[in-house]
């Protein structure tokens, strides 16, 4: 009788463990506590008390696997908001007119990448591993961008092309990484036949479901008052119907959102306004996503991996700063918010641990080598990147010392 009241308590909603309600409710009262605590006292972005939050549960070894049905779904929600975001503020225009910016997109992402490939078969990481390794440090992430962008009322040239880039080195490492799967589905003669048809549906299909979020979206934004709080969750809804639609359908649940918003934003010439309850309705999703990443590594792999991980790191870092300094002048921009810029593309977050994720489902011979290594690059990025661009993006006079909460 003592025994099963005792199992009955311990598997409880509220036993006192991560995975139970009282365990998730008292982590969500903690993180916002303690974000908010960063915010107040130090004036630090609030992303840096939820890592804090991640890395306790981490170190702790109670960190989350990614398998967690009802965790998943929270943050596939809540990166489907912010790529939604990041999309949303990418004008396309604005490289036709400056071509020196997409250059050094493109030179950053794709010299990241080298060098880290590089680097990592160097260090005695095989092949199969290095390559889709090397294409998830290209990307920066736009959650970590977006959000500390938001909280610290940043804006200027630097804050622009950060955004910019992070939005486009997103799309570059997605799409690469999904020909990468293709190519090595593909080109296995057992599995070739099976898989052409899936991954043609997959690829085609996740342009197509973008484009029509993309289309509804804007013909909502023309009818209705975004200012209304009932409008945005009728935008909120699409969202997760179209997010709904791409894991049944098995799409890309990150290229769909960062297409439609790339397709809202760039099929007229009116700058597209962010609705003010967008921050307030994926706030605690937000929040739920950077506990969860902070926790995503365990002790064990940074013995496993960190002395790797830490050289792909310093590899990738240095290797987009270079990219940047070397087309400031053409691209308009001074030697110090050069310095800024290549300094604020440190952050690896939520959109590399969910390619990662993607990338070792799809190829489990791949996934126990390259998950490490991964997890190990976001317990050394997590908590600082946010305090780095901060930092880089005050340096250059786009954040007030004296803004308010």
């Amino acid at each position: 009788m003592t025994d099963s009241l005792w199992s009955i308590l311990i598997t409880a909603p509220w036993a006192l463990r991560p995975d139970t309600l009282l365990g998730a409710s008292l982590l969500m009262v903690a993180a916002a506590l303690l974000g908010e605590l960063a915010w107040r006292r130090l004036r630090w972005p609030r992303l840096t008390g939820y890592a804090a939050v991640g890395a306790v549960l981490a170190v702790a070894g109670l960190g989350v696997t990614g398998d967690e049905g009802a965790l998943r779904l929270a943050v596939d929600v809540a990166l489907a908001l912010l790529l939604f975001e990041a999309g949303a503020r990418l004008n396309l225009r604005w490289l036709g007119r400056n071509p020196w910016l997409l250059a050094t997109s493109l030179l950053e992402a794709g010299l990241a990448g080298v060098a880290v490939l590089i680097a990592a078969r160097a260090l005695g990481v095989p092949p199969t591993v290095a390559g889709p390794l090397a294409i998830i440090s290209m990307c920066v992430s736009p959650a970590v961008v977006q959000r500390v962008v938001g909280e610290c009322h940043a804006a200027g040239q630097v804050t622009e092309r950060l955004m910019t880039l992070s939005a486009l080195n997103t799309l570059y490492a997605v799409l690469a990484l999904k020909l990468l799967s293709a190519g090595l589905l593909l080109s296995d003669p057992g599995t070739w036949f099976n898989a052409l048809p899936t991954v043609t549906f997959s690829f085609f299909g996740s342009f197509l479901l973008g484009a029509a979020l993309g289309s509804l979206l804007s013909l909502i934004a023309r009818r209705l008052d975004l200012r209304n709080e009932n409008s945005v969750v009728l935008l909120l809804g699409c969202v997760l119907v179209a997010l709904v639609l791409a894991k049944t359908l098995q799409l890309s649940t990150l290229l769909v959102p960062l297409l439609a918003g790339m397709w809202l934003r760039n099929r007229t010439d009116r700058p597209w306004v962010w609705p003010r309850h967008f921050g307030t309705v994926g706030g605690v999703l937000v929040l739920v996503l950077f506990v969860a990443v902070g926790s995503a590594w365990s002790p064990e792999v940074l013995v496993t991996a960190g002395a790797v991980a830490a050289a792909l790191v310093v590899v990738r870092w240095v290797a987009k700063a270079a990219a940047v300094f070397a087309l400031a002048r053409p691209s308009g921009l001074a030697w110090k918010q050069a310095g800024a810029l290549g300094a604020s593309l440190l952050p690896l977050s939520a959109t590399a641990w969910v390619l990662a994720l993607e990338f070792a489902h799809a190829h489990p011979a791949v996934g126990p080598a390259l998950l490490p290594v991964v997890l190990a690059m976001l317990a050394f990025i997590e908590l600082p990147s946010p305090l780095v661009v901060m930092f880089s993006l005050r340096a250059v006079g786009e954040i007030d010392k004296r803004e308010k909460a």
